[in-house]
């Protein structure tokens, strides 16, 4: 069924409807998970990368993926998950950096702050998503998910979730 670059546009255009199931108010285009989609005679192969090794949103994401195209008519979809090279926060867009803020979880910062390969190191300077202010600290490595750390506002007072840079 899917033959050209215009079926490829309007793939996307799908995938841009397929939430994450952690974070509802990003796509997986948002995500930047998208690796590829690749158009064989009647085989579409949607190429994902995880946010991180062993991430367990991804079986969710994969079938709504699936779910999402064979409920448009397409038969044969076929998911595949690429770990090489590994997902990083660049690969996000702007515009989902912009959803996660307003969601009320801090993007990632455009660069890693801090420069080390301790697990508990001197935290990153991250800007409160409600206030905006950089007077914040961590109160966990983890957060919500693995991918976010909790950090509170000394200014608004608020916890709130950083999308961790990796």
């Amino acid at each position: 069924m899917a033959t050209s670059e215009t079926d490829r546009d309007i793939i996307y255009t799908y995938l841009e409807e397929v939430k994450d199931p952690e974070v509802p108010v990003l796509s997986v285009l948002d995500l930047g998970i998208v690796r590829d989609i690749i158009l064989k005679d009647d085989e579409i192969e949607v190429m994902i990368t995880p946010t991180y090794s062993g991430c367990p949103a991804m079986d969710m994401i994969a079938l709504q993926i699936r779910m999402s195209l064979l409920s448009r008519g397409y038969k044969n979809v076929k998911i595949t998950q690429v770990l090489s090279p590994a997902w990083t926060t660049d690969w996000m867009s702007e515009e989902g950096k912009r959803k996660l803020k307003e969601y009320g979880i801090a993007p990632p910062n455009p660069k890693q702050q801090v420069c080390s390969q301790e697990l508990f190191a001197p935290h990153e300077s991250v800007q409160c998503p409600r206030c905006n202010s950089y007077h914040t600290q961590r109160i966990s490595e983890f957060g919500s998910t693995a991918c976010k750390a909790l950090y509170q506002c000394l200014d608004c007072k608020e916890p709130f979730d950083y999308f961790k840079c990796h």
